[in-house]
């Protein structure tokens, strides 16, 4: 088997192998642009040779992983920041970094981490597609907005009724104040269709999986957030209990602590952005639309900050909703919190 130590780069690759058989060994650079990796890899297939190749987890590999798996390469990705903690040398080159690699991968000290699927990213990209679409049309909006302020007018949300709508338009502004209005209103007309079918597309993947359907059972949980919650987690299997599931989207306090004094700090936030965002918001609406969960956030609140207790709250979602998906459960049990004797079933949120 031909082992090989890839330090990946958007335009290069500098690689160390070594064959495990003959023991030999060498290093390489390889380019992109004039097709020399794909050529290496390619002859490496032709000649029958049995290759694992180990990178570090890092962006825009997509080409290069459908490449691998096209020629029946095993590709490892690695956890960088446990790689990097088991370097040594203070000195950092891309040679270096390659035969790092190759070590690791030689000596199974390698941190390979789990890999999606493709059907599994392709599917992260609608929720991706969508959210950002989102932020776009949320910027436009305050842009008008900020016109309508300029003349007096305050409309908040009312804004975007028919009678809102008409009195912006009515506006007798400049010439480039009424180009910027005009061009503004035709984004937002172009944008709330698109996100209309966007979220269409997700109600229907979510409706074709029942782990989704189970998880919209929570209070405050809607479609975008349990698809979500499926897609980032992949399978509760790889967890062992929801500490776990906590710490892997960054739910958890920053600690430096020592000598017996315990420090807290922030959220780490490490981990999906998209979700962690989701089970906020998620979260604040199973405050609103629950009662057990509005009187434990009005208890953290009244101990800590409002954010803290919402923050708090998101974790506590992530943890329900990673047993209601593990245990199977028809009903969110999982979400109550104390006895659940007497109390009727309430109608829950779906944000």
């Amino acid at each position: 088997m031909l082992i090989i130590g890839c330090d990946y780069h958007p335009s290069m690759q500098q690689i160390a192998w070594l064959d495990k058989e003959t023991g030999e060994c060498g290093e390489r650079r390889l380019e992109h642009s004039t097709g020399e990796a794909e050529r290496f890899y390619r002859e490496l297939q032709q000649r029958g040779v049995q290759v694992r190749i180990g990178i570090e987890a890092t962006g825009h590999t997509r080409w290069f992983e459908r490449l691998l798996a096209q020629l029946a390469m095993e590709l490892w990705i690695g956890n960088p920041a446990k790689i990097a903690a088991q370097r040594v040398r203070k000195q950092k080159t891309d040679r270096q970094d390659a035969q790092h690699l190759l070590q690791l991968l030689v000596e199974e000290r390698f941190p390979r981490l789990w890999v999606p699927s493709p059907e599994n990213r392709d599917a992260r990209q609608l929720l991706w597609h969508r959210h950002r679409l989102v932020q776009m049309r949320t910027r436009v909006k305050n842009q008008l907005q900020a016109i309508a302020l300029n003349e007096g007018v305050r409309r908040q949300h009312r804004l975007w009724s028919k009678q809102g709508r008409a009195q912006l338009e009515s506006f007798a502004l400049g010439r480039w104040t009424a180009r910027r209005r005009d061009d503004l209103l035709r984004l937002l007309d172009q944008l709330t269709p698109q996100i209309a079918e966007l979220s269409q597309a997700i109600e229907q993947e979510a409706a074709r999986r029942p782990e989704v359907r189970r998880l919209m059972t929570h209070p405050g949980v809607g479609p975008i957030t349990a698809l979500a919650f499926v897609l980032v987690l992949g399978t509760p299997q790889r967890f062992c209990c929801g500490k776990q599931v906590g710490s892997y989207l960054g739910l958890i306090p920053c600690e430096d602590s020592s000598a017996g004094k315990q420090r807290l700090g922030h959220l780490s936030k490490q981990g999906n952005v998209l979700l962690r965002y989701l089970l906020v918001e998620a979260a604040q609406a199973a405050v609103r639309c629950d009662p057990e969960w509005r009187r434990r956030f009005v208890r953290l609140a009244m101990r800590r900050q409002r954010n803290i207790a919402i923050a708090a709250m998101a974790r506590k979602l992530a943890v329900s909703l990673y047993w209601l998906w593990r245990k199977a459960e028809a009903q969110p049990v999982a979400a109550r919190f104390g006895s659940q004797v007497g109390q009727l079933d309430l109608p829950h949120g779906v944000l």
